[in-house]
């Protein structure tokens, strides 16, 4: 789905199709043995077996000697941000570059990028956790954030194509308020967070960003029957410059990169809701 082409969730109510936005219910939560509840549980997997082991100490030797690969050679740095054209090969640096996040505000998402590869980069991601916030469940809210992030010349195709993604039925699907508001006693969780960017084309007035991203969705509460999961996904982030800043003319999304799963215990419902409402979200710079 682009935001500002074909937009819908699909059938399944409380996940998106590879065209949705923001992780909801695109990759399974494996949840520990036993133990019934409120679907969060709180045990362990089980012990890793010996080969397991073995293979993991594997990857480990493997990935040490991929790291002392990586930093042999003579210093050349990546010059991937020169020019324009298509970027479908080449690293990005990982590492921060110094340079201080925006400080201006535009309905309270981070707004004046400079005009630059980097500049996109921080734009594309601050913008994909914005429209992959549950801001964008309550009619009011949404109309701000899209109007804040987009371009001029496709504001009105993607706010239409939003309005229609987050109807009443599909609201009701997934267990909210027709406001977009949790019921009585749960907390309603929608988080999209950016692990990491990549220019894929850039022009003077145009660059397409991907937004490596991890998801947080669904209720929390004891009689939730979506309890919160997370997912992987990768959006793509079409920008045009429109004079002082980067704006979004459309985007795209795909499932993955997805890494495995890891042996940390599920918390409880609880635990999950008081992370969601005491942890806030952050202004996206590299």
């Amino acid at each position: 789905m682009s935001f500002g082409d074909e937009h819908g969730h699909g059938s399944d109510p409380g996940r998106t199709t590879d065209g949705g936005f923001g992780g909801m219910g695109q990759t399974r939560t494996r949840l520990p043995d036993g133990g019934g509840g409120d679907g969060y549980g709180g045990g362990r997997r089980p012990q890793r077996s010996s080969r397991s082991l073995v293979a993991v100490v594997g990857v480990v030797v493997l990935l040490i000697a991929a790291i002392a690969f990586a930093n042999r050679g003579g210093g050349d740095d990546d010059t991937s941000g020169a020019g324009g054209g298509d970027r479908a090969s080449g690293s990005e640096p990982t590492s921060a570059s110094g340079v201080k996040p925006v400080t201006g505000k535009n309905g309270g998402i981070p707004s004046g990028f400079a005009k630059d590869e980097q500049g996109a980069e921080s734009a594309a991601a601050n913008y994909a956790a914005a429209l992959g916030s549950d801001g964008m469940f309550n009619q009011d809210r949404r109309r701000d954030i899209v109007k804040a992030v987009a371009h001029t010349e496709s504001a009105a195709k993607l706010q239409s194509g939003f309005d229609a993604d987050y109807s009443p039925a599909f609201l009701a699907d997934i267990g909210l308020e027709p406001d977009g508001t949790a019921p009585a006693g749960s907390t309603f969780v929608n988080r999209t967070l950016p692990a990491g960017t990549k220019v894929t084309k850039f022009a003077t007035d145009n660059a397409d960003v991907d937004v490596w991203c991890m998801g947080l969705f669904g209720l929390t509460g004891e009689s939730s029957t979506k309890p919160v999961t997370n997912g992987w996904f990768t959006v793509n982030v079409k920008l045009k410059w429109n004079g002082s800043d980067w704006k979004v003319v459309a985007t795209s999304q795909k499932t993955g990169p997805t890494p495995v799963t890891g042996d940390n215990p599920v918390s409880g419902s609880d635990e999950i809701a008081d992370a969601v409402n005491e942890f806030g979200g952050f202004t996206y710079a590299r």
